[in-house]
């Protein structure tokens, strides 16, 4: 940035503005001691906060303080109110692959008037660096800052337990941003012993229809979960039995379920390595090895279409007529990482 020394106020000027404006406020710093101003032909005044600041750290009272007291500085010679040192600092943050900043949030000032200032001076300056966006992570023991960033145009892009993630695209035109996540990820475990049985639960909390049907263990992966191992857990935790994956058999994709999300559910094959059920308290009503006949002739199996597609599937897989997708472990120089693929393997 360029600058030039010019209209520049004597300390004693400084001295009657603020006692004159300030009076009410205790000084941070002897005013006698401060540097002469420059004027700035540009959005940064980061020269001003180095030499001006106090040399000892600002207490949280201090800090409000400084907040509230709209000191006196020149911008393109002009004599403007604004606050002189926090005010005019940019916020802490990195650079991302893609043209945008990531906000450090372990960095961010806990005055909401400190951050509101420091926010509007940074999105002005990224601006002018014509950077694509800003991701800014709030956590939840800084969520009063929350309104004000949404004050000043940043827009929610998701939430987790102890944080929300917001956004704020600085270009002309639709934002590019990825959305947030759009689907969830489900799993059953389709488990079949040497007796022809199926290891089946009745759930405790379930929808009226569902009310005394007994069904393949399920529920959702966990975040970095494998799809093969969440079906191996869920079938551990409801009915205590441990099992090996074979294949995922089959899978079912369907839009506006919970939260207005898309959710993906897949039907594993698992060979039971033990036979004890315990039944897990908290979800599971009852867990039973039931005959696969049995099984299949319920009432709502019957009557609904896919679920008996399933069950046909899987019979199909028992009996050596349908192959599934098993799991290989591959290195990819895409990303450098190793990824999972399930594909058919047919072994003549």
């Amino acid at each position: 940035m360029e600058c030039s020394c010019s209209s520049l106020l004597s300390s004693n000027s400084m001295e009657t503005i603020y006692s004159t404006q300030f009076s009410s406020f205790k000084p941070l710093f002897d005013l006698k001691s401060i540097p002469k101003l420059t004027s700035f032909k540009g959005i940064s005044a980061k020269a001003c906060y180095d030499t001006c600041v106090p040399k000892k750290g600002l207490s949280s009272i201090d800090e409000q303080q400084l907040g509230a007291a709209d000191l006196v500085y020149h911008v393109n010679g002009k004599i403007n109110p604004s606050f002189l040192t926090r005010d005019l600092r940019i916020l802490d943050g990195f650079d991302d692959e893609y043209g945008g900043v990531i906000v450090d949030s372990e960095r961010l000032p806990a005055n909401p008037n400190v951050f509101a200032s420091m926010l509007r001076f940074s999105v002005s300056h990224w601006k002018a660096k014509e950077k694509k966006a800003i991701w800014l992570k709030l956590p939840v023991e800084k969520s009063d800052l929350v309104p004000v960033a949404v004050k000043q145009g940043f827009e929610y892009h998701h939430a987790e337990k102890g944080y929300v993630m917001l956004t704020y695209w600085l270009p002309e035109g639709p934002s590019m941003l990825p959305a947030n996540a759009s689907h969830q990820v489900g799993v059953g475990g389709f488990v079949v012993n040497d007796k022809n049985e199926v290891l089946v639960v009745q759930e405790k909390h379930c929808a009226p229809s569902f009310v005394g049907l007994w069904k393949i263990p399920t529920g959702f992966i966990d975040e970095s979960e494998e799809i093969y191992a969440g079906a191996v857990r869920e079938v551990k935790e409801e009915t205590g039995i441990d099992t090996e994956f074979l294949e995922v058999v089959a899978f079912r994709h369907v839009h506006n379920v919970a939260f207005e999300k898309s959710d993906l559910f897949f039907i594993c094959m698992l060979k039971p390595l033990s036979t004890r059920i315990i039944v897990d308290g908290h979800e599971i009503q009852a867990a039973k090895w039931m005959p696969l006949i049995e099984f299949v002739e319920q009432p709502f199996i019957q009557q609904d279409s896919m679920f008996k597609k399933v069950i046909d599937i899987c019979i199909a897989r028992l009996g050596g007529c349908y192959c599934g997708l098993s799991v290989h472990q591959l290195p990819s120089r895409f990303d450098g990482k190793i990824s999972t693929l399930y594909y058919n393997c047919i072994d003549n």
